[in-house]
């Protein structure tokens, strides 16, 4: 693996993420970094599924802890989307294809390898010992 890639908790509150913001927030001092709603997508963006009430729930915010990184997310009511993933950036596209191949050797893909909005390179996969990853490669080029 590239020593410039970073492994960060992805946590899913099934539309509470605001609400977990704030009590972070206010709890521990957590710092809130970025908030992308559903509805900020482009066109064609979302997953399939994303029901309409979903537009202004929470589809993506990153905040620090100290010097912990940590991402969130209300998950557009899918299966896919509960409890945690843990999120690997690697720093280029043959980077993410040469861990997310790894990572998914005896697992299960659940989303496979693609370009999106948002990134270079993003898919979803879970490993042979039940782990789920998101991985995914700088934005998109």
């Amino acid at each position: 693996m590239n020593p410039k890639s970073a492994v960060n908790p992805y946590i899913f509150f099934t539309g509470r993420c605001e609400e977990a913001i704030e009590f972070y927030r206010t709890a521990i001092g957590a710092e809130p970094l970025m908030l992308v709603r559903y509805k900020d997508a482009p066109p064609g963006a979302l997953p399939p599924g994303c029901p309409p009430e979903s537009q202004n729930q929470v589809m993506h915010a990153r905040l620090r802890i100290g010097d912990t990184m940590f991402m969130l997310s209300d998950g557009p009511g899918s299966g896919k989307y509960d409890g945690f993933s843990l999120s690997l950036t690697a720093p280029t596209p043959a980077d993410a294809e040469r861990s997310f191949a790894a990572l998914s050797a005896g697992g299960r893909v659940d989303m496979p390898l693609a370009k999106t909005f948002f990134s270079a390179a993003f898919g979803m996969l879970t490993d042979r010992f039940g782990v789920k990853w998101m991985v995914l490669a700088g934005p998109p080029a």
